[in-house]
């Protein structure tokens, strides 16, 4: 949908910005050998990473695919296994399809600007491809082909060896950046039309439920809000003899040092039946304890 395109695209987006940001402030070849390629290809992969578990943190459908998963309820409700299975793999392939929105791009982008791929390859360029002199060693080699990146490491005379290098590195980088790009783009495109193929609803039949889907979980949001606060009042009057908003309170409830003691501190989610649960402490003092007749009379509301 719209809404889809329009996130990834604001994410793209950033994760460019991030990446030039990024690449201006913190990265600096060592230009040593051994050192270059942990450290290019650390600068490649692990934001890539990172950005990809963060896709996956800041996305609804993981949280709802794992949440109470360990609950002994869900061994009673019987599902058609094979089903399970399929709806399982469906809704993994869409939390990782938007989650490798920001990692894609970060590679793509690297690799076009192509800093990180000449500082991690350097080293490992063949003779071929620049004119090296008879009186290296096969280690200094390396070791002068680690120091490229680094143009104030390198002699005057390797100069041009240097540039025909650098180039032939960033040719590399740049064609794999451009080729990632192409890869993703067609499979992208690949996966809308074979989803869309094998769509039991038509085109209208489909736009009419992602608008039902929509609408639904923000009138359910809604609910959820208003209802939780509902009764949440329903303990909080409990508590203290009335609820936030009330006008003309002619009377307070004055809670006792052990009542304070009851609702503070931490608690987890508390099972009470099959059926219910205590959201909180207060609740659980609210459900479970008589409140006492300590009322204090007032004159004038704040």
């Amino acid at each position: 949908g719209k809404e889809s395109v329009l996130a990834n695209a604001v994410i793209a987006m950033l994760t460019i910005g991030g990446q030039q940001l990024f690449s201006f402030f913190t990265f600096s070849c060592p230009c040593h050998e051994g050192l270059n390629l942990i450290y290019g290809l650390a600068f490649l992969g692990v934001p890539a990473l990172i950005l990809l578990v963060v896709g996956y943190a800041l996305n609804n459908q993981t949280w709802r695919l794992v949440t109470g998963k360990s609950s002994p309820l869900q061994e009673e409700a019987p599902l058609n296994r094979l089903l399970q299975c399929k709806l399982i793999c469906f809704v993994l392939c869409s939390i990782t399809g938007r989650a490798l929105v920001a990692p894609v791009t970060w590679l793509a982008v690297t690799l076009i600007n192509g800093s990180y791929y000449v500082c991690a390859m350097s080293e490992y360029v063949p003779e071929n491809y620049y004119e090296p002199s008879p009186n290296f060693t096969a280690s200094e080699y390396r070791r002068i082909l680690a120091a490229f990146p680094c143009s104030q490491l390198v002699p005057p005379e390797l100069s041009r060896a240097r540039d025909e290098v650098i180039l032939l590195l960033r040719y590399q980088s740049q064609v794999a950046g451009w080729l990632l790009i192409a890869v993703v783009v067609i499979t992208v495109f690949l996966s809308y039309c074979l989803a869309s193929c094998f769509s039991p609803l038509s085109f209208l039949h489909f736009r009419y439920w992602n608008s039902y889907v929509h609408n639904e979980q923000e009138l359910f949001d809604e609910a959820t809000d208003q209802h939780s606060k509902l009764y949440a009042m329903q303990h909080i009057r409990k508590f203290f003899g009335f609820v936030p908003g009330s006008e003309n309170v002619k009377e307070i409830r004055i809670p006792s040092l052990k009542e304070w003691q009851a609702i503070s501190g931490l608690a987890f989610l508390n099972q009470v039946d099959e059926e219910h649960y205590d959201y909180s402490l207060l609740h659980d003092w609210a459900l479970n304890e008589s409140a006492d007749e300590k009322f204090l009379n007032i004159d004038v509301n704040p």
